[in-house]
C-alpha cells in the first residue's frame, strides 16, 4: 500500500455572519452559518464568494459536526466550489471558549476536515479529482482553514 503524502495547497480566511440558531435536530442542536467572504492563498489565490454555509450539527458532547458548501473566484477568474465536512472536537472549556467567540489556540482542540473541490474550468479540473485534508482554527467571525492535497 502506498503512504499518501500531503502537499499544502492554500489558506482560506473564511468570514462568517451571525450563528443561526435551528434547535434541537435528530442527531443534536442544528445551526447554520453563513458564509460571507474571505481571501484564499497559496498554490492559489482569490476571493471567497458570499455565498454558502456551514450546516452544524452539535453533539451531546460538544463536538460539532461540519457540513459546509461554498465557493471561491481565484484571481484569474476561475470559479471553485468547495464541500467541507469535518469534526471539532475537545475539551469542555475549550469549546465552551470558542462557543463565546473567544481565540482559543487551535493545539488545543481537534478540527479536521476532508475537502472536494469542483469546477468546470479545464485550468483546474485536476482539482475535481483530488481529496484534501484541512486543518481548522476557530474565530469569532472568521474559520482560518489550511487544506493539504492528499497525493
Amino acid at each position: 500500500m502506498i503512504t499518501p503524502e500531503l502537499t499544502h495547497f492554500c489558506d482560506l480566511e473564511v468570514e462568517l455572519g451571525p450563528v443561526r440558531e435551528m434547535g434541537q435536530g435528530r442527531a443534536g442542536t442544528r445551526r447554520i452559518i453563513p458564509i460571507i467572504g474571505g481571501r484564499v492563498s497559496g498554490q492559489v489565490s482569490g476571493t471567497v464568494l458570499d455565498m454558502g454555509a456551514d450546516w452544524q450539527t452539535i453533539l451531546a458532547d460538544g463536538s460539532a459536526d461540519i457540513d459546509t458548501r461554498y465557493a471561491f473566484e481565484t484571481d484569474d477568474g476561475v470559479v471553485i466550489e468547495i464541500i467541507n465536512k469535518g469534526v471539532r472536537h475537545g475539551p469542555q472549556e475549550v469549546l465552551q471558549a470558542l462557543a463565546r467567540g473567544e481565540d482559543v489556540d487551535p493545539s488545543l482542540y481537534y478540527f479536521r476536515t476532508v475537502a472536494r473541490l469542483e469546477t468546470g474550468d479545464p485550468r483546474y479540473d485536476w482539482v475535481n479529482r483530488t481529496l484534501f485534508l484541512g486543518t481548522g482554527h476557530r474565530l469569532a467571525s472568521a474559520v482560518l482553514v489550511s487544506l493539504f492535497q492528499v497525493g
